[in-house]
């Protein structure tokens, strides 16, 4: 079943077993990680898409220049995913934002190689590396 939870704008799923009288009872759920919630607002908090995209792109455009292109795709999927779900720079994203990045978006949006699947923790570390390195000014 399917549901919005209007006060934060979230789709909520869950098993039709959980209903009691038509009625989920929060204290009977015995396995909680069986829903799903999802933002209709694009994940939470959001930000300005065009400065997130030009930060975004300057360290896409860095780790170019720093590292291979198994690197360099895994770092515009990544901005890709930040921009279109967030609307904030890579170095901002969530460990939830960065799971789910790596587990629903990557291997679902990116079409990556085995060399890319690889190497997406270590993609994900050099991100970090260089945003940090990375002037807002230059983004």
């Amino acid at each position: 079943l399917a549901r919005v939870r209007d006060a934060d704008a979230t789709l909520v799923c869950y098993p039709t077993d959980w209903l009691t009288d038509g009625t989920v009872h929060p204290g009977d759920i015995d396995d909680p990680d069986r829903a799903v919630e999802r933002s209709l607002a694009g994940g939470g908090e959001q930000g300005d898409y065009e400065h997130a995209a030009a930060r975004n792109a300057a360290i896409v455009d860095r780790v170019a220049a720093a590292h291979d292109d198994v690197h360099a795709q895994n770092a515009a999927a990544f901005a890709a995913f930040m921009n279109n779900h967030y609307a904030r720079p890579m170095d901002t994203a969530t460990d939830a934002e960065r799971t789910r990045f790596r587990e629903e978006f990557f291997p679902r949006n990116a079409w990556p190689s085995a060399d890319q699947r690889d190497a997406i923790e270590a993609s994900l570390a050099i991100i970090d590396e260089i945003a940090a390195t990375t002037d807002e000014d230059t983004a």
